[in-house]
């Protein structure tokens, strides 16, 4: 079965709930999309609000402070937020990942080995059964250490042990200067030795995990969501499609492409609503092959070289430009002549975007203001609050 590129889009929307917003909790709608980037902390506030129809950012605030939502280092190596009950399984399977990004150049310079870190690692975790700042952990390391050696320790621990972020409040639930706490319960025992080895069926959980959320998608794309080799990546979809949980389907280009059999599939012409979305929504950054949300030629514009995804104005389910609040309302930045319609779409949207941020962060991404005067020029519009 081939599918087209516009089948595609939609079929990313619909499981994104990004059609249509749906009356789902934080949690649920989270599990819904599996993982969403939180960089910035107002992301996970934003891309919900995307997602959930009368979304109140004090059910998230309180989804993190009681643990029912977790904020750790995972997928690309940055900060995600996840279902507590998914963060164990997707930690699982990319952890020859985590631990072999995170015990690099700077853990190495210090004098420090793997098992240095596995030595480290049981105590760590004891000391930080209760939150404690970044200075407060390298401070413990210090300790054990040498000061000299604890900055490059702590930079390779804070992903390789299994610690999740704690609330610290402000307008988003976590500040600027983070604190870290051990994730409970226990992580499980580890394969291999220093945990390297692939745990198959939890990265069999993760591809069935991010098949329902994103597919359908190649073995390339979920290697790019997850951080994973392509190779277990490819044995576990063929494990997966043997036991009939995974169908193969041919993409718009011929790239062979994996879904879940009875995963839902919108047709082409369904209509995609516009919408503000969140600095680095997952979205945009879960597939190798972007082109699917992201015109090739937008690629370079909305995701910068240093790793910055600007907030994006998605009409009719595609990138068309960026957007930023400004004293009057939301400055919209369209790449190219939009229709009436979708600027009347999307000053809706902004009306209800500055309501949302009114009591929390109204100018919020301004420090990446930076970025517009480097953009090429575009129509740009202030849609009112």
């Amino acid at each position: 079965m081939k599918i087209t590129a516009r089948e595609l889009n939609r079929a990313t929307l619909g499981r994104q709930l990004l059609v249509r917003r749906e009356p789902l909790d934080v949690v649920e709608a989270l599990g819904r999309v599996v993982a969403l980037q939180a960089q910035h902390p107002a992301s996970p506030y934003l891309a919900l609000w995307n997602r959930i129809d009368g979304f109140a950012p004090a059910e998230l605030d309180a989804a993190f402070a009681d643990g029912r939502i977790l904020k750790a280092t995972l997928m690309r190596i940055t900060l995600h937020a996840v279902r507590a009950d998914d963060y164990r399984v997707l930690r699982r399977a990319m952890r020859p990942t985590l631990y072999a990004a995170r015990l690099g150049n700077r853990f190495a310079a210090a004098g420090l080995t793997p098992a240095d870190a596995e030595e480290l690692v049981p105590s760590l975790l004891s000391f930080a059964d209760q939150p404690h700042a970044n200075g407060e952990m390298e401070a413990w390391l210090g300790e054990r250490l040498g000061a000299e050696r604890q900055a490059g320790a702590w930079w390779g621990l804070r992903a390789y042990a299994p610690l999740v972020h704690a609330v610290t409040g402000g307008p988003w639930s976590f500040g600027p200067r983070p604190s870290f706490v051990a994730a409970h319960p226990p992580e499980e025992p580890r394969t291999g030795p220093g945990g390297r080895e692939v745990d198959t069926e939890a990265l069999e959980t993760l591809v069935v995990r991010y098949l329902a959320g994103f597919g359908p998608a190649s073995v390339a794309d979920v290697a790019q969501f997850a951080t994973v080799q392509r190779a277990p990546v490819r044995t576990a979809l063929r494990v997966l499609e043997a036991a009939g949980a995974v169908e193969q389907l041919q993409g718009p280009d011929g790239t062979a492409l994996f879904d879940l059999p009875d995963a839902p599939r919108l047709p082409a012409d369904t209509p995609a609503p516009p919408r503000l979305m969140a600095m680095w929504d997952s979205v945009l950054l879960a597939y190798a092959d972007r082109s699917r949300l992201i015109p090739p030629d937008y690629r370079r514009l909305v995701i910068r070289n240093n790793g910055d995804v600007l907030p994006t104005l998605l009409v009719d389910g595609h990138v068309a430009g960026v957007w930023r609040p400004v004293e009057n309302g939301i400055e919209a930045t369209a790449f190219h002549e939009l229709s009436a319609g979708a600027w009347e779409g999307l000053a809706e949207e902004a009306r209800a975007l500055t309501g949302l941020l009114a009591d929390r962060e109204p100018r919020v991404y301004r420090r990446y203001d930076h970025w517009w005067p480097r953009l090429p020029e575009g129509v740009t519009r202030v849609l009112p609050g």
